[in-house]
């Protein structure tokens, strides 16, 4: 028991600030990975919903490949994939140039692409649950098309969108795992290396299972209260 205190301790002669750093690593990558998620799935919701039927083609085609794609085949793509363009454009350029791509941007990318493919699945749900009254008593007030969307529409897209959208944020808290495959050093990567090194894989990968049940416990509370607040000008029935 004091040797596996000592191994989980903070300082020299243990894990514990390796293994803080990955969860800062592992909390910072999801919390880059959501807004940018957030707004390219609202962005394919609305073409989903518009009546131009070349943008609807075009965010089915998004959201079928990268719902269809492993998530670990897309962060590779985005990581090796992305590297090799970039060098590509750079040799225009440069000659020999080089471009190293960070595993963290490549990460976020590739997080925030498979997260707004589900996404905009959620508001183009809520979408569809807003009636089209919604819209004309917006015009009727002479508001304009952006701001009956910002002040009618969007408040109440949010409050119908917010139970599926707090479930892939659960998602995507889990999925930041994956990075460590392309050398982030997040969680799961620390949880391995202190495993492989003390030859203690029980104790380690047991303490990230506990540490990501917290974050989504603590995550849960707060899904509850944001949920609460959205629904504190309804009426009860």
């Amino acid at each position: 028991m004091n040797e596996a205190l000592t191994l989980i301790s903070f300082g020299p002669d243990g894990w514990g600030d390796e293994i803080a750093r990955g969860v800062l690593v592992t909390v910072s990558l999801a919390l880059a990975s959501l807004p940018v998620g957030l707004v390219l799935g609202f962005l394919i919701a609305l073409a989903k919903n518009s009546g131009e039927p070349s943008l609807r083609s075009a965010a089915n085609v998004y959201t079928t490949i990268f719902r269809g794609l492993p998530e670990l085949l897309t962060l590779f793509l985005v990581y090796y994939g992305g590297q090799m363009l970039l060098n590509e454009i750079a040799r225009i350029f440069v000659t020999g140039a080089t471009v190293d791509v960070n595993s963290f941007i490549a990460g976020m990318v590739a997080l925030s692409l498979v997260f707004s493919s589900y996404a905009s699945e959620a508001f183009l749900s809520a979408f569809r649950g807003i009636k089209q009254g919604q819209y004309e008593g917006g015009y009727a007030l002479g508001l304009s098309r952006s701001l009956t969307m910002r002040l009618v529409i969007l408040p109440q897209l949010i409050r119908l969108a917010l139970p599926a959208l707090g479930n892939l944020w659960l998602i995507l808290l889990k999925e930041t795992a994956l990075v460590s495959a392309i050398g982030l050093e997040d969680l799961l990567r620390w949880a391995g290396i202190a495993a492989r090194v003390t030859k203690e894989p029980f104790l380690f990968f047991g303490g990230a299972c506990v540490i990501y049940l917290v974050l989504a416990i603590i995550s849960s509370a707060g899904l509850t209260r944001i949920e609460a607040w959205t629904k504190r000008g309804e009426v009860p029935r």
